[in-house]
């Protein structure tokens, strides 16, 4: 089996409102997270988390903010690509809010 990164991107507004939200609200917030977890069993390898305050390096040594919008990842396991897609279909950070989208790239072997 491939190992798959999975990449969260949100606009920075659904970020604002989820670090104004009560943990009761953010606990139900992730109950369809929990629930799209169970239904792929063993092909999720990590969980992950949520991811805020991106910073940029560059060659020259200074760094910037970053303006990707990157705000979690997860790591699948699957036979392909296609089947990778397949268990992110109903993903719910899909349904979250406008602007909302995943990438996802296969981890290559050194």
């Amino acid at each position: 089996m491939k190992k798959y990164i999975v990449i969260y991107h949100a606009p920075a507004e659904a970020m604002a409102q989820m670090a104004e939200a009560t943990p009761e609200q953010k606990e139900e917030g992730m109950k369809t997270w929990f629930a799209w977890k169970d239904s792929i069993g063993d092909k999720l390898v990590d969980f992950g988390s949520p991811l805020m305050g991106g910073t940029r390096l560059m060659p020259d040594g200074s760094t910037e903010v970053s303006t990707k919008e990157v705000t979690g990842y997860s790591i699948l396991q699957a036979n392909d690509m296609e089947e990778a897609k397949s268990l992110l279909k109903n993903h719910p950070h899909l349904a979250w809010t406008g602007g909302c989208d995943i990438e996802v790239h296969e981890c290559m072997e050194l």
